[in-house]
């Protein structure tokens, strides 16, 4: 039997996968009448010491989310077979913001994310935020492959 979704959430990362991971959360959350979240974390760690206004920081990554995939933020918007749509900023430490101030409140029980397909060096000194949401949020994780 098939499992049915109510809460979906999308993490963005502005990667190559953006528009794969929003179409791939959009048809799901159509398909099954769910709640769909789209949320991106700017990485606070550079700029931990610069004081920057993470408030206003925020508040421009979001209005150039709007203008980047508007499209795509408009069919999740004006879809009748998606109840609600939300766009989240927060700034933070990457997966402790990702799961504690968005994932964990809006309560999915579906996570999309990316594959960002970090060179072994990479992976070993950064992670991966993927393998991070498989192993710690207490849902299913979808991870969509770069083409």
């Amino acid at each position: 039997m098939a499992q049915h979704y109510t809460r979906i959430f999308a993490a963005l990362d502005g990667g190559s996968t953006q528009e794969a991971v929003t179409a791939r959360a959009i048809a799901l959350a159509a398909d099954n009448h769910a709640h769909l979240a789209f949320g991106h974390v700017i990485d606070s760690v550079p700029y931990e010491a610069s004081g920057t206004d993470f408030k206003a920081l925020c508040e421009d990554v979001a209005e150039r989310i709007e203008r980047d995939i508007a499209d795509i933020l408009a069919e999740a918007r004006n879809n009748p077979d998606i109840p609600s749509f939300e766009l989240i900023v927060r700034a933070g430490r990457i997966t402790d913001t990702l799961a504690e101030q968005m994932i964990e409140p809006f309560g999915p029980d579906l996570v999309v994310c990316g594959e960002r397909g970090l060179s072994n060096i990479k992976y070993a000194f950064v992670g991966s935020i993927s393998t991070f949401l498989i192993r710690n949020v207490r849902c299913d994780v979808l991870v969509v492959k770069q083409n």
